[in-house]
């Protein structure tokens, strides 16, 4: 029998490493284009391994931890982040750079799937709020992606950041170690892998529709997370020391705003949440296009912090709510599309960088928000009895 409190750690200090993993390219993105030399091609490149990594590890973990549960297969993941920090430390090439956002990506993926239908199915086993927990429990990816700038930034003038990413490294063999020590929730579905499953809830129309809201969630967190560093340097003229400031102030709002979504998540509809927190970034984003010094630029990030934070835990809550036998492959199928939308979006904005400059990324950010609105409304309307 599993220990719901000490899992439910196990959980959080997981996806505190996810954290670290996603925003390591925007942390470190000014480095990297210094010592290798890197065009925005190149850099948006970068930007779509990493969500592509995130997108193998979404689709394989739903059927894994369904049939055989979460220990091992998380463990998986802690391993192959520190393998990819590692080698971001100790890289000589364009091509292990690659690899190593790549393998970040895959274990993130994994990572942040697993633990959230881990803490949707200790939700259900307890009769707790989902959308509720998952929100709280985001907050420890908030700190996760919040340390990670914080460190470099402290530190960069002491130590090589090549150093200090494999520091920080070897510092994730911490939760590796508290999993391995754990007894995990039995599996769903011991009798068979889901992969059937999988492809049958992808079928479903509600479910489809969540997914695209999250296509263009991701999407926007990943243009956030990737981007706004370098386009506070190239667009607005601010140092790197200015930029890595201003992404560490969007995401610490974001790990806020993941706690008091969980708090209003108790007294408010999730719908209304929701459509609040989508209309935030919309206005934050329109701030941002009209910023003309770093001080508005952050003012915009702020909006935008607080409202994608929302995003994924309550619609995750709301999928788990449908398919509670199923959690983790229906969970793998909405997380899926939502890579492909970082994937796609991140790429594209590299493309659409070396055509017109960095200066069109508000642009990209706004048309995105706008679909997600617009698909969010179908979606909730096809939930409502």
């Amino acid at each position: 029998m599993y220990n719901k409190k000490f899992v439910f750690a196990a959980a959080c200090l997981d996806i505190l490493v996810f954290g670290i993993g996603i925003i390591s390219l925007g942390s470190i993105l000014p480095y990297l284009t210094s010592n290798f030399g890197l065009d925005d091609l190149a850099k948006g490149t970068l930007a779509s391994l990493l969500p592509l990594g995130i997108l193998i590890g979404s689709l394989v973990f739903g059927p894994v931890v369904d049939k055989y549960s979460y220990k091992n297969l998380l463990s998986l993941s802690i391993l192959l982040n520190i393998l990819g920090l590692e080698l971001i430390a100790w890289a000589n090439s364009f091509f292990f750079l690659g690899l190593a956002f790549f393998l970040i990506g895959w274990g993130g993926g994994m990572i942040n799937g697993a633990t959230s239908a881990l803490v949707s199915d200790i939700s259900e086993d307890h009769g707790e709020n989902k959308g509720a927990n998952l929100s709280l429990f985001g907050v420890f990816f908030g700190l996760g992606a919040l340390g990670m700038p914080v460190i470099i930034s402290f530190l960069s003038a002491k130590f090589p950041t090549g150093h200090i990413v494999a520091g920080i490294g070897m510092a994730l063999l911490l939760p590796l170690a508290f999993n391995l020590a754990l007894t995990f929730p039995r599996p769903k579905q011991a009798q068979s892998i889901a992969i059937r499953q999988f492809f049958v809830l992808a079928g479903n129309k509600v479910l489809l529709l969540f997914g695209f809201v999250l296509f263009f969630q991701s999407g926007l967190e990943g243009l956030t997370n990737n981007w706004t560093t370098t386009y506070l340097i190239e667009a607005l003229g601010t140092s790197e020391q200015q930029a890595l400031l201003s992404l560490t102030i969007y995401v610490g709002i974001f790990t806020v705003a993941r706690f008091v979504d969980g708090l209003l998540l108790k007294i408010m509809s999730s719908d209304k949440v929701l459509i609040g927190s989508v209309s935030l970034v919309l206005l934050g984003g329109v701030v941002t296009i009209f910023a003309n010094s770093l001080t508005i630029y952050t003012i915009g990030l702020l909006g935008i912090g607080f409202g994608l934070a929302a995003g994924f835990p309550i619609i995750l809550g709301m999928v788990g709510d449908r398919f509670p036998e199923w959690t983790g492959t229906a969970f793998g199928v909405v997380f899926s599309i939502a890579l492909l939308g970082n994937i796609i979006i991140n790429y594209l904005t590299g493309v659409v960088a070396e055509i017109w400059t960095i200066n069109t990324f508000p642009i990209i950010f706004i048309v995105s928000g706008v679909l997600m609105m617009i698909l969010l409304s179908f979606a909730l309307r096809k939930t409502r009895p």
